[in-house]
């Protein structure tokens, strides 16, 4: 019963980061930190598909999980191939949505950032991911004493200043509002008792 709850968890929170990254932070070019934002930032600046680009890009990350954490590592791989399936068939619905709900840059950012935070957040509470640098900050998070959403704020700041400056200065601002949302959202569900 315990794997069951863990599977409906990686379900659970990788449809909320697909529709997080698909409907609310793409339509805007929008960053999101981690895996995810790096895929974006290829996808705006290339057009490569962000599916494919997160499962690349974490190639390297499962190479260390593998070593430090197996349990953690298998979790894990599943998380990421969930959403990043997930993203890949949302990805066409985007228009719709768009076509129905529509919020400017702002709003978009908040409401992006908090559904990726705690699709994130539900999924490290259940010890499991999405296997970007969210499974680094959980095995970080070990050996330092920050909470798991803090460590995640400050790598995506990094990713984010990098995306900032390469594709435009709006995007720097909008990404910041939505990693802070995303990183508030991740911190409360990981808080423990």
């Amino acid at each position: 019963m315990k794997s069951f709850h863990k599977y409906a968890i990686i379900v659970l929170g990788s449809l909320l980061i697909a529709i997080g990254t698909d409907f609310y932070l793409v339509p805007y070019k929008v960053l999101d930190g981690g895996i995810i934002g790096i895929a974006l930032i290829i996808n705006y600046i290339l057009g490569f598909r962000i599916g494919l680009v997160i499962l690349l890009c974490s190639i390297p990350i499962f190479i260390v999980a593998w070593v430090r954490n197996r349990e953690f590592f298998y979790n894990s791989i599943t998380g990421m191939l969930v959403s990043s399936l997930f993203i890949e068939l949302l990805a066409p619905f985007q228009y719709y949505f768009l076509y129905y709900i529509e919020l400017g840059p702002l709003t978009s950012s908040m409401f992006g950032g908090f559904l990726l935070g705690t699709g994130l957040g539900l999924m490290l509470r259940f010890e499991t991911s999405t296997g970007g640098t969210d499974l680094l900050a959980n095995l970080f998070s070990k050996y330092i004493h920050l909470n798991v959403g803090i460590i995640i704020l400050l790598t995506d700041g990094l990713i984010i200043g990098i995306g900032g400056l390469l594709i435009s200065w709006e995007t720097f601002f909008y990404s910041v509002i939505s990693i802070v949302s995303g990183g508030i959202a991740t911190s409360i569900c990981t808080l423990k008792n």
